[in-house]
């Protein structure tokens, strides 16, 4: 892929991330920290100027800046996290009560969500 083409790509990408990021902090069902932390990875591929300004947001600023420093999150985040994944596959496995070749898809999706996130290393904060 031409660097220009990938550049422009992973520009998009991180601000799509960041409107999922700003719809996660308003919606409790969508979880805001692993959508910003995509957008930083994208914007540390393609725009330092994006980047710096994610790292130096008032408000998700400090949580980004751990992210990049260690890879670790704060336990209170890693479990409003995990409850956020238990809290929105709970509602979409009720609302598919009749559908249980997809319940049991959900079900797999949320056992592999809460492993990945249960995998983070926490900080000594």
């Amino acid at each position: 892929m031409p660097t220009k083409i990938k550049h422009i790509l992973l520009i998009i990408l991180g601000w799509f991330f960041i409107v999922l990021g700003v719809i996660g902090a308003l919606l409790p069902i969508l979880p805001t920290t692993p959508f910003l932390i995509l957008a930083l990875a994208c914007f540390a591929e393609s725009s330092p100027r994006f980047h710096r300004m994610l790292l130096n947001n008032k408000w998700f600023g400090p949580h980004l800046r751990q992210w990049e420093n260690n890879k670790t999150i704060r336990r209170g985040i890693k479990r409003k996290v995990m409850l956020m994944i238990v809290i929105s596959f709970g509602v979409s496995i009720a609302i598919l009560s009749d559908r249980m070749g997809l319940q049991l898809m959900l079900v797999c999706f949320c056992i592999v969500s809460l492993f990945i996130v249960s995998r983070l290393k926490e900080s000594q904060e």
